[in-house]
Order: C-alpha cells, then sequence, then structure tokens
C-alpha cells in the first residue's frame, strides 16, 4: 500500500469536525416498537467490507464474538462474503435453488438454523441478505446489504441477462445501485495441470470477466472478493518461490502457466488487462 498512500505527519493539530444540530441528513432514529436503531434510508453504500470466510458457518462456530465486534467497530453499509460453503436448496437428485439455504435434512436444517440465528441478531440484523451457493458446500458467495439502502437490482451472473441465473458454484453477486455496481466474486483457483481442466476453466473466467468489464461502461464499478490473483511481484512475499514452485515436478505445456497458482505469469498477464479496460 505504500505504493499508494503517502504517511501523513501527526502535528496534533487536526480535531474532529463539530456536527452541526441543523444538518439536513440525520443518520440514524430509534424504532420506537423494538428499540432497534435503524438508520434512515440512504442513497448510496459508502463503507464496504470483503471477506473469504472459508465456511460461513465455521466462522459463525469458531469465531463470531470477534467478527461482530470487528463490524459493529467498522459500521460497513455492505459486507461481501466468499466461500461460504453452505449447500443450495433442494433435495439430491432434485433441481437446487441456489438463492436459498438447504433444510431438506436434518443436519441440513440444524445447520441453517444455526446460521439464521446469528444474522438474526445484532449486528447483522439490520442488513439484507442474497445468497448464491453451490450445490455442494463448495465455493458460493453471500452480500449483506444495509436495510436503510436498496439496491436498484441484485442479480447472479456476469452475463446479466436473466436475474435469475447463478453463476456455476454460486461465484457472482452483482448489486446496482444509483450511482455505481458492485461486483462480488470468488474467482476459481487455477490449479497446477493443464490436464486438470483447472486452467482452461481459469482462462474461460478472466476472458468473461473482461467481457463483462468492457460491457459495464454506463456507471463506475467497484469489483470486490477472492480474486485469486497475485497481480504484481510486491504482492507476495518469495516471488522468486511463487515463480517457480511446482507439484510432483510437473511442468505446464506453457511456460506462463509455470509457478504457484495465482501467481503464474498468464494469470498476471491476463488481470493486468482486465485492471486496463
Amino acid at each position: 500500500m505504500k505504493r499508494f498512500f503517502q504517511p501523513v505527519n501527526n502535528d496534533k493539530s487536526f480535531k474532529k469536525p463539530n456536527v452541526s444540530s441543523s444538518s439536513p441528513e440525520e443518520p440514524s432514529v430509534n424504532n420506537e416498537n423494538g428499540g432497534e436503531k435503524i438508520e434512515k434510508n440512504k442513497k448510496d453504500p459508502l463503507k464496504f467490507l470483503t471477506w473469504n470466510a472459508n465456511s460461513f458457518l465455521l466462522r459463525v462456530k469458531n469465531n463470531w464474538p470477534e467478527f461482530t465486534k470487528f463490524l459493529e467497530k467498522l459500521d460497513p453499509d455492505v459486507i461481501a462474503i466468499q466461500e461460504v460453503r453452505m449447500p443450495a436448496a433442494g433435495s439430491k437428485g432434485s433441481p437446487k435453488n441456489p438463492g436459498e439455504l438447504k433444510d431438506d435434512t436434518s443436519s441440513s436444517r440444524e445447520e441453517k438454523q444455526t446460521l439464521m440465528r446469528a444474522i438474526s441478531s445484532p449486528p447483522l440484523q439490520n442488513y439484507h441478505v442474497w445468497w448464491s451457493l453451490s450445490d455442494s458446500k463448495y465455493a458460493g458467495t453471500a452480500l449483506f446489504v444495509k436495510k436503510c439502502i436498496q439496491p436498484k437490482k441484485v442479480s447472479f451472473s456476469l452475463d446479466g441477462k436473466v436475474a435469475s441465473k447463478h453463476e456455476p458454484d454460486g461465484r457472482v453477486i452483482l448489486a446496482e445501485f444509483e450511482s455505481f455496481r458492485l461486483l462480488n466474486t470468488y474467482a476459481p483457483n487455477n490449479g497446477w495441470k493443464e490436464e486438470e481442466n483447472s486452467f482452461p476453466r481459469r482462462r474461460k473466467w478472466d476472458k468473461r470477466i473482461l467481457e463483462f468489464v468492457a460491457q459495464s461502461t454506463d456507471k463506475p464499478l467497484i469489483w470486490c472478493g477472492d480474486l485469486n490473483v497475485s497481480h504484481q511481484e510486491i504482492d507476495v512475499s518469495h516471488p522468486d518461490f511463487f515463480s517457480s514452485a511446482k507439484v510432483n515436478n510437473y511442468i505446464p505445456p506453457n511456460k506462463e502457466d509455470c509457478g504457484q497458482p495465482g501467481f503464474t505469469l498468464n494469470e498476471r498477464k491476463r488481470f493486468s488487462t482486465i485492471l486496463s479496460e
């Protein structure tokens, strides 16, 4: 981050501005019925949090006090979650509903209840949530938006033509607000081997992301999530080690696919192209 931000000398002269009592915008009001603090309607979100939870259910079970304390302190307008790892609704062998949590077995009902109890309590009770889930406990994304903020549209695929369509494995949630769009993605890992289909999968993903940003020119875009790429050498601790990493001495046919997934030259080049677009 030192590339972008210069340190500010603390001369102790800065003082927090006084908020005028005649300010036209009051940020919150008290709900007399339930005592819950509810903010008045905002036009667009201003503060964002993105997190690869590596199983949202495990975070609820093991790290919830720390996470909620962090949320209360940061008070984000939008929370983007990746690797939810909760299966989509639908019984075995039947079509799944990626927008709903599975609850057709005793174990899935218990897990859903555990998760819903957590997000129905402060501070997440003040947020609407949208899910995009995989068929199994794999991948998946979630988007929490404060109830005082209404997205104009929420969709779940990069083509955006059919609002109800979800990307495979629940890798995309796209929210449109008044002045910008927010894209929450969990990019597929590049993997180590060409023949395992992971290289082609990631190449196809990057191509579709590039097409999406090229077409999304009418509004600014905030792209967040787990992008599964380290763009430049400054973004990793040991560039030489990651560039030459391999598994079982396997060397891909294209030397630019060599190295740690997420830090291969081909991935980094494609990411540069996406950013420049």
